[in-house]
């Protein structure tokens, strides 16, 4: 199931039906973590002049070297989930429209989430996951701990993420939590699927449509049980009965 799933998916990031939304989302990743970076940048720059302690302190000088060095590659690692998660927010439901209606015809399509909601459920994921990788940042000096500190606590994070915007296009926000919790150990491993990407230099910047497009056809297989195939939102639900 998991490993379809990533096929399909990894297929469907470079076809002609997703390239131009590819390209957008690479487009607003690196502008975000530019943007990001140059903030960083001229904060320290800002702090070193008005305390000027590279005159007291000559290791910063090496600091700000290692900084604009092999600082920025290790910089993009560690920010890069959390600005995938906002950039994944803003194209999960063109990324989910191509795939549903290219892979899965017959089933009804989706209910597109509300853009507030959608860029709310990014922003709030992005902080999550910005603290949670701090703390790995912290450890980068710690061989052998560094890297599965940021590789489990992200396989877990992208995986909830992900997953979440996902299903929440046919299911309520209780009924997303239910689903997760009842397939957690699949859930966790695509995360893992999608974390792995993210540790691969300039491949991940595909993160945001590979892990939309992995999440919208795991949900559709997790789904297929006749029993819990399509279910209606609950809005749905209750408008229907109402009627």
């Amino acid at each position: 199931m998991l490993i379809q799933s990533v096929f399909a998916a990894a297929r469907e990031v470079f076809s002609p039906a997703l390239r131009r939304i590819l390209w957008k989302s690479i487009g607003l990743t690196v502008a975000l973590l530019i943007l990001v970076w140059l903030g960083l940048t001229k904060l320290f720059d800002i702090f070193l002049t008005n305390h000027d302690l590279s005159a007291t302190y000559p290791i910063i000088d090496s600091f700000a070297f290692f900084l604009a060095g092999f600082g920025l590659f290790v910089a993009l690692i560690y920010l890069l989930p959390a600005i995938s998660a906002i950039v994944a927010g803003y194209f999960l439901d063109d990324v989910a429209e191509v795939v549903e209606r290219r892979s899965y015809p017959a089933d009804p399509p989706g209910q597109p989430l509300p853009f507030g909601k959608a860029i709310f459920y990014g922003l709030r994921f992005a902080g999550l996951s910005l603290l949670v990788n701090l703390v790995a940042l912290l450890l980068f000096f710690i061989p052998g701990i560094n890297i599965g500190v940021f590789f489990i606590a992200n396989a877990y994070l992208l995986g909830r993420e992900y997953f979440e915007l996902a299903a929440g296009r046919f299911w309520s926000a209780e009924d997303v939590t239910r689903l997760r919790a009842e397939h957690r150990g699949t859930v966790l491993a695509a995360g893992a699927v999608v974390a792995a990407v993210v540790l691969v230099p300039v491949v991940n910047l595909i993160t945001p449509i590979f892990g939309a497009a992995l999440m919208v056809h795991l949900h559709k297989k997790l789904t297929q049980n006749p029993a819990k195939r399509m279910p209606l939102r609950r809005d749905t639900r209750t408008s229907i009965e109402k009627a």
